[in-house]
C-alpha cells in the first residue's frame, strides 16, 4: 500500500490538494481574441467548457461540435470558450486575426475565444498549471482540443481528452448534470 501511495504522489496522479472555495477558476483571466479582458469571473454561475484549440489539427472539425453545444446549451447556462494555442505541433495561425477569421468563416463560431495562448511548458497560462494541481497530471492537455469542464461555482470538475467529441454522450451528460446543479 505504501508503494501505491508513493507512486501516486511521485507521478502526481491525484489532485495535489483539496479544492478550497476561494481557489476556483474565477481567479483566472484571459485576453479575448479581440484583445479585451476575458475574466472567467464574468461567467460566474454558468457552466464553462474550456477547450484548447488549433486551426490546423486533425481535431479542428470539433469546432463544429463546439458551436453546436454552444447553440444547444447557452440558454441553459453553458459557456464554451476556445483557447487557441500553438503549443502542440505549432498547428495554429500566427495572428489572432487569422485565427478568428478562420473559425468564423469555416465554423460559424459565435462563442467566446481567447487570444493565442500557450497551454503547456514554462510559458503556459496559469489556468493550465492550476488545472493540473486540481485534477492531477493525467488531466493536463496532451494535444489540441483537450477539454475542461467547470461547474457553476467555478470548480474544475472534469476533463476530456482530445479525441473525445464535444457532442459525445459522455460530454453532454457531464454538461447536463452540471447545468442541473
Amino acid at each position: 500500500m505504501r508503494l501505491i501511495t508513493f507512486l501516486i504522489a511521485f507521478f502526481n496522479l491525484m489532485p495535489a490538494k483539496a479544492i478550497e472555495a476561494s481557489d476556483n477558476a474565477y481567479q483566472f483571466s484571459f485576453k479575448s481574441i479581440d484583445g479585451r479582458d476575458l475574466p472567467l469571473r464574468a461567467y460566474e454561475g454558468r457552466v464553462i467548457l474550456l477547450v484548447n484549440t488549433a486551426s490546423h489539427c486533425g481535431f479542428t472539425s470539433q469546432y463544429k461540435s463546439l458551436q453546436a453545444l454552444w447553440e444547444s446549451y447557452k440558454q441553459k447556462g453553458l459557456v464554451v470558450i476556445a483557447v487557441p494555442s500553438g503549443s502542440f505541433g505549432g498547428q495554429e495561425f500566427h495572428t489572432n486575426a487569422e485565427i478568428k477569421s478562420f473559425c468564423d468563416i469555416n465554423y460559424g463560431r459565435t462563442f467566446p475565444m481567447t487570444d493565442k495562448t500557450p497551454v503547456r511548458g514554462q510559458k503556459r497560462h496559469p489556468f493550465y498549471a492550476w488545472a493540473e494541481t486540481q485534477l492531477g497530471s493525467l488531466a493536463k492537455p496532451r494535444w489540441n482540443f483537450h477539454k475542461y469542464l467547470i461547474n457553476r461555482q467555478g470548480v474544475l470538475i472534469d476533463w476530456f481528452s482530445s479525441p473525445t467529441q464535444p457532442t459525445s454522450t459522455k460530454v453532454r451528460n457531464a454538461i447536463e448534470e452540471s447545468l442541473e446543479k
